[in-house]
């Protein structure tokens, strides 16, 4: 079986960002995604690559930017697309906020969105598939040759754990601490063709692994299967979908510049005639759920004989390491912010300095509220319905919340 790989000439972006639609009295979701996109149908019912679109519960809206040159671009495109659907939710009495999952809402309380692949979708996986009430951001990121792609997934699989605990930020699970930095991680990866990439050699073994998936009914498409990260051959891209929901446009931006540098890196070193790295499988698993459990202060494994080394440490030498890429590719800025996180803490840690400092669910909803529109609205004033703590918390990054991480702690094609 034969599969076309449409080569990507740089290392363009694609993101796509899955954001929850809550209401700003009750902070419960509302099921209203397919009327708010009903009523901007220049954004979701274009015929070539919507930047608004369905996901699979009605409580979602997924925005999607186009083919971008730069993380600056990418950032700027979303938020775009953001402000044309905030006005839009003000009238609603409604915001918008993104985390892996929702602190407070059951899964049994939403609606399903009317697309005839999402039905299919239930139909066939059944509990999996409902519960999946999950929140995610996907990068995409240009390749240029399908040669490269399989050892670059390949590669990419030694950061599954970066690339979760920096954004991990599902804590909560229908109302209570299930004690993970990523719930998602484990609600998603439960359906059998997610999870991390399995250890391919080329590009033929890729193909004749979708041949055999395709042959025995597994699959009906290579579409349904939903790697951590992954060839997209239709986009000619790699697309990373292991980031947690991402609660602000900047650390969305983190999380393209940390997959552009990284593909950029390993693209280059394949031109040089390096290998590149391509762990087992049993520590691609291992670590994935050290960072699923224990998020930043994970100790991952890093040779095939089970020496360990702290997630922290290993990403501040990746941060050296990249620098050089992404200032040539103009996303240092947007890199540096993984040190940010790696000082204030990530939002699982932010959920739960609230809850620690005497604040309810509520209040985290609150507080995730704010960090977005404080983020991508930075100069609008505050609506007269947006959502108050009672208790005064303020959103971490610059309250109370950052305070007490700090003080307490032991990286279109994604439309095309």
């Amino acid at each position: 079986m034969a599969i076309e790989f449409n080569d990507s000439q740089r290392s363009t972006l694609g993101v796509e960002w899955e954001l929850q639609l809550v209401d700003v009295h009750t902070r419960h979701l509302r099921q209203e995604a397919q009327q708010v996109l009903g009523e901007l149908p220049d954004l979701s019912e274009t015929p070539d690559s919507p930047p608004l679109r369905h996901e699979l519960m009605q409580c979602t809206v997924e925005v999607v930017t186009g083919v971008c040159e730069t993380v600056e671009e990418a950032r700027s495109d979303l938020a775009g697309s953001i402000e044309r659907l905030g006005s839009v939710l003000e009238a609603r009495e409604a915001a918008l906020m993104c985390a892996g999952t929702h602190p407070l809402d059951d899964w049994r309380d939403q609606t399903l969105s009317p697309v005839q692949r999402y039905g299919e979708l239930i139909d066939e996986m059944q509990w999996l598939a409902r519960r999946i009430l999950t929140f995610g951001v996907h990068v995409h990121v240009g390749v240029r040759s399908r040669e490269k792609a399989i050892p670059i997934v390949n590669a990419l699989a030694n950061y599954l754990p970066h690339f979760l605990a920096l954004t991990a930020s599902s804590p909560f699970w229908s109302g209570h601490d299930t004690g993970l930095a990523s719930s998602r991680s484990i609600i998603f990866g439960a359906l059998p063709t997610a999870g991390p990439p399995p250890r391919l050699e080329h590009w033929k073994a890729f193909e004749e692994y979708m041949e055999t998936l395709l042959r025995a009914g597994t699959i009906s498409s290579i579409k349904e299967v939903w790697w951590d990260v992954r060839p997209h051959p239709d986009f000619g891209t790699i697309e990373i979908r292991m980031f947690d929901g991402i609660p602000t446009l900047r650390e969305v931006g983190m999380a393209a510049a940390l997959s552009q540098s990284l593909v950029r890196l390993f693209d280059q070193q394949l031109d040089r005639g390096y290998g590149l790295p391509s762990p087992p499988t049993w520590v691609v698993n291992d670590n994935k759920w050290r960072a699923t459990r224990y998020g930043l202060d994970a100790r991952i494994i890093t040779d095939d004989r089970g020496r360990t080394a702290p997630l922290r440490d290993d990403l501040y030498e990746l941060l050296r390491e990249l620098e050089p890429v992404a200032a040539r590719l103009g996303c240092a800025d947007d890199l540096d912010v993984v040190s940010e996180i790696l000082d204030k803490g990530a939002s699982y840690e932010r959920q739960r300095a609230v809850i620690d400092q005497g604040g309810t669910l509520n209040d985290v909803v609150d507080s995730l509220v704010a960090e977005f529109r404080a983020d991508v609205f930075p100069t609008a004033a505050p609506s007269a319905n947006a959502p108050s703590s009672a208790t005064g918390h303020q959103a971490a990054g610059g309250g109370t919340g950052t305070d007490y991480v700090t003080k307490n702690r032991g990286p279109s094609h994604a439309g095309a």
